[in-house]
């Protein structure tokens, strides 16, 4: 079994592909989703979708981008703060954070508090990126992972 995608509405579909190439995501594809069958499967009934999935550069995880045509969207929860309930947030395993940030600043990422270091493992922090989701960003120090962390407890 493996973790397919994460699924994430946004509203320009071009911005948030910039926004997540400039992490390190590549372009898989990008097509129209549409019709009855669709919305049999989402509960939407008749939708169109506009859906762009990214891939990592190892190729095996995914980010499914949805920007929805029909019907209209009827909830935005791109601004919650990280201790709501459901969608937390995403996080990527970065290669030199401090040259990365300035980058996405210019396509308008926010910091939501400061860069950080997890013991001998990370250095890690958390930005409000396109069209203000949020985002965690780690940039691995050393050998070990957070799974190795993990198992050692």
């Amino acid at each position: 079994m493996e973790m397919h995608n994460v699924g994430i509405v946004v509203e320009s579909l071009d911005k948030a592909i910039e926004f997540f190439s400039e992490i390190g995501l590549s372009l898989e594809g990008r097509m129209m989703v549409e019709g009855q069958w669709a919305g049999r499967v989402t509960g939407l009934g008749d939708q169109s979708v506009e859906v762009a999935m990214m891939v990592t550069p190892d190729g095996h995880s995914r980010l499914e981008l949805s920007r929805f045509i029909r019907p209209e969207v009827m909830g935005d929860h791109r601004r919650t703060p990280v201790n709501e309930l459901g969608y937390l947030r995403v996080m990527f395993r970065v290669e030199n954070l401090d040259e990365l940030l300035p980058r996405l600043k210019k396509l308008g990422a926010e910091m939501v508090g400061e860069v950080v270091q997890f013991g001998d493992v990370y250095r890690l922090c958390y930005i409000r990126g396109v069209e203000g989701l949020l985002i965690g960003l780690a940039e691995q120090l050393g050998d070990l992972t957070a799974t190795d962390i993990v198992q050692e407890r």
